[in-house]
């Protein structure tokens, strides 16, 4: 009897990077996670540190595939999903990071980007790549390293040094050195491609001064023919296809089967990531949105979607505990949040670096508003939590006003949706139903589904859809009088944000 298949995914996140084994049902079957370490050399800089990436990506899939009792040989193919616009560079012949990770909620690149903008504004590169002028995007931190490590200009013009977005770094070290390719939907984070093309684009190129000999190969998402093997001398063993690769929120979205246009999903993690599918149409935001590539299958054309980008969701809860001591775990926050009945008037904004949609502005710094002698620890918690729900509120009103259509209903996912309290809070200030999923760990799912329809593991996306099963549904329970006024208290909590900085071009 033959022995069962599985598709192994690896999710290198912003915290922490893991390994799931996926059966044909969709269903994980063993999974293992490290975290890593967060280097704050400066206020504003975030880095990580590319070899602690590896060494822990090799050691959660030797540890996923001893839980599961599989060998490379059960792996039909491996896919991955990844952190976006956080930017690598390392040496072709030795395959050394030159430099850490600048990760994309890292704000060195603020001058540069303001410089920037004084010919042709935020949106001077938004008609080719969706995106505004943000320190967010992989194009600017690409340009500082290019500038500020010595003799990476050489070498990156020589083809001695390349750049690769997380993805094409696991890539690279997967496969021996082997591949050096991307994914449009990473590409397209990086503001050097252009999104009708599919390709990196000359003008962009020029404006951030990278050489082209440093770049990656864009590829489909799901390749016709996997992007390459693993080396035997990895840490499969053997060599294992690797065929499939999403930047994570359009991951969520695959695994969650947002395939049809109009459909939509919310992702709690370290940020916060709310993406709804526009089909083959590029539509470009008037409400401080982004226009990214969703997924491209084969030679088809891409499938797109307009996206809102929170910097400090999950993120929030950690600061709460390790750097205010409040809780000693993020598990901790919903029982002290639930010890009060509302936030006593406290409003939390974390602008820790700048605020992202719909507003970008790198000038914003956090603030807590509304304190007063009557608020506690558990109204501070409490603020944690609704601040991501605020956030989301805000970029799903301009997602409806953009797209023209109506959400019914918003899919949630991430590590925060095992939160009763925030998701019951999200759906009372959206005032729509929220739905969880049975399997919420849908990136690591999205990856796996790419993978496994490259080499055929899954007939088609029909199939994928049929996997996909409810848990839990949080319909309002708010008062519209209610919640114009937390709304409106919101709105005047994130003007306390701006202008905070002073940014010089």
């Amino acid at each position: 009897m033959e022995r069962e298949k599985y598709i192994g995914a690896i999710d290198q996140g912003t915290t922490s990077t893991r390994f799931i084994i996926f059966n044909h049902n969709g269903e994980p079957v063993a999974s293992h996670q490290l975290e890593h370490r967060q280097i704050f050399p400066a206020p504003g800089w975030v880095e990580h540190d590319p070899e602690e990436i590896w060494e822990n990506t090799c050691a959660v899939i030797r540890e996923t595939m001893k839980k599961a009792g599989v060998s490379a040989s059960d792996l039909a193919a491996i896919g991955i999903t990844n952190q976006r616009e956080t930017t690598v560079v390392w040496d072709r012949q030795t395959g050394n990071p030159l430099y850490n990770a600048l990760v994309w909620q890292d704000t060195r690149t603020a001058p540069m980007i303001e410089a920037l903008k004084k010919s042709g504004g935020i949106d001077r590169f938004r008609e080719k790549t969706g995106l505004p002028l943000a320190t967010y995007f992989s194009g600017s931190k690409l340009s500082w390293l290019l500038e500020e490590v010595e003799g990476l200009r050489a070498a990156a013009e020589r083809g001695d040094a390349l750049f690769g977005t997380i993805d094409t770094w696991l890539l690279w070290k997967l496969s021996g050195g082997k591949i050096h390719s991307t994914d449009v939907t990473n590409a397209s984070r990086t503001l050097l491609m252009n999104l009708e093309t599919l390709d990196w684009d000359r003008e962009l190129l020029e404006a951030f001064s990278v050489p082209d000999a440093m770049l990656p190969e864009i590829k489909p998402s799901v390749p016709k023919i996997p992007y390459g093997l693993t080396d035997p001398d990895g840490p499969f063993g053997r060599e294992v296809p690797l065929a499939g690769i999403l930047g994570d929120q359009q991951a969520a979205m695959f695994g969650q089967v947002c395939f049809g246009p109009g459909t939509s999903k919310n992702t709690y993690g370290t940020g916060c990531f709310l993406l709804i599918n526009t089909g083959e149409e590029i539509i470009h935001s008037k409400y401080g949105l982004i226009t990214t590539a969703l997924y491209q299958i084969g030679d088809k054309r891409a499938v797109y979607a307009l996206e809102g980008s929170i910097a400090v969701a999950g993120a929030l809860v950690q600061w709460l505990r390790d750097n205010i001591g409040l809780i000693n775990s993020s598990s901790e926050i919903e029982m002290m949040a639930s010890e009060v009945e509302d936030s006593g008037g406290v409003y939390i904004v974390p602008a820790f670096s700048g605020l992202f949609a719909p507003y970008w502005r790198t000038d914003a710094r956090g603030v807590i508003t509304g304190l007063t002698a009557y608020a506690t620890g558990a109204h501070l918690a409490r603020a944690v939590l609704e601040a991501t729900a605020f956030q989301t509120e805000e970029i799903f009103s301009a997602m409806e006003k953009d797209s023209g259509l109506s959400i019914a209903g918003l899919k949630v996912d991430g590590g925060m949706v095992v939160n009763e309290l925030l998701m019951q809070f999200q759906a009372d200030i959206l005032g729509i139903p929220v739905i969880r999923p049975v399997v919420t760990e849908t990136t690591s799912l999205g990856a796996a589904y790419a993978a496994g329809l490259s080499i055929g593991f899954w007939e088609d996306m029909e199939e994928l859809s049929l996997h996909w099963e409810e848990d839990t549904r949080w319909v309002p329970q708010m008062g519209k009088r209610t919640r114009k006024e937390k709304l409106t208290y919101w709105k005047k909590a994130v003007e306390r944000t701006l202008g905070w900085i002073e940014l010089n071009g």
